[in-house]
């Protein structure tokens, strides 16, 4: 074990669906002396929960694979991590230089990206990096940035419009209800009240609950139903 104080060590979760590229991280960050790595995960639910059994740790990065698919993607571990551990790093890794999946990926709360084609002391660099404050865009093509900043104004310009269910959950949020105790309440499962509110925190560029009801009333996009009103939105 380094001798290195623990307060200066950077924890990694790993988070990827190729089980060779998940060994290779783990082998390239374990051979180096200020890192840890707190654990692996083969896909997102896992991911998450992992991520939650290591905020103990004071300075953690979270590689995240691009190539997950299905309701619970990518960007839903993406922004699930943003949500409940604003204060971890979240350094997004991809294959196919597909500048709207990385612009998609760093506008759902993503602070970096490294292609994962880079060599290892890259990677190691790259979280170095990530984990001291700055914004590490590794293996991008040339000229790609300026693309992908105009493909982040895009995604915001067409998060506006909540629809009016996502409207009855972020009322119903804004009683500071469980997402539990909000699925009892409006006759759906936790998960389904999770989903929306993840996409109205996407829609929104908020991080939680308080930023998105202050960014929907101030920008006018929350209209509050009349009580009678309420009982006819179906969620769903």
């Amino acid at each position: 074990m380094s001798s290195l104080d623990k307060s200066a060590r950077v924890g990694v979760v790993i988070v990827e669906p190729v089980g060779v590229v998940r060994a290779s991280l783990q082998m390239v960050f374990q051979a180096e002396p200020d890192f840890d790595v707190l654990g692996l995960a083969d896909e997102p639910q896992l991911g998450l929960e992992i991520v939650s059994q290591s905020r103990g740790h004071a300075n953690t990065v979270v590689l995240v694979g691009l190539e997950f698919a299905g309701e619970q993607d990518s960007l839903w571990l993406i922004r699930a991590i943003r949500d409940t551990s604003p204060q971890l790093v979240i350094l997004a890794t991809g294959t196919e230089l597909n500048r709207g999946a990385i612009s998609q990926a760093l506008f759902m709360g993503a602070d970096c990206f490294i292609h994962k084609n880079s060599a290892p002391e890259r990677y190691v660099g790259a979280a170095r990096r990530a984990a001291a404050g700055e914004l590490v865009l590794e293996g991008l093509p040339r000229g790609a940035l300026g693309g992908i900043v105009e493909e982040m104004d895009n995604h915001r310009m067409s998060a506006t419009v909540l629809t009016d269910r996502e409207q009855m959950v972020l009322v119903t949020a804004a009683e500071g209800l469980t997402a539990r105790e909000m699925g009892r309440r409006l006759g759906v499962s936790e998960r389904t009240v999770t989903t929306h509110l993840n996409n109205i925190y996407r829609k929104l560029g908020a991080n939680g609950r308080v930023s998105a009801l202050s960014t929907a009333i101030r920008t006018g996009v929350l209209t509050v139903p009349e009580p009678d009103a309420r009982a006819r939105i179906a969620v769903s």
